[in-house]
């Protein structure tokens, strides 16, 4: 399957249903208290889809999917300086 670049998009915006289901059900699965508040997940996904460094759902400075990323009260952004 070929997918086309898209910069500034999540997965959930892109047609990679499996990796949007594989990245869904980890965020799903973690300790509530370990998972970011829906609103902060979202804030930051928000201030993810900014950046220049957003393309495919990925962060090219650390390799990540943001939307799991985001998911984790503990992470942050990776750049300099960070957007959350």
């Amino acid at each position: 399957m070929m997918i086309r670049e898209c910069k500034r998009c999540l997965l959930k915006d892109m047609d990679t249903q499996e990796y949007y289901r594989t990245v869904s059900e980890y965020v799903e699965s973690l300790d509530e208290s370990l998972r970011a508040p829906k609103e902060e997940y979202e804030r930051r996904l928000s201030l993810c889809r900014e950046c220049d460094c957003l393309i495919n759902g990925m962060c090219r400075l650390c390799g990540c999917f943001v939307e799991a990323r985001a998911a984790k009260t503990s992470s942050y952004c990776p750049g300099t300086p960070r957007r959350w």
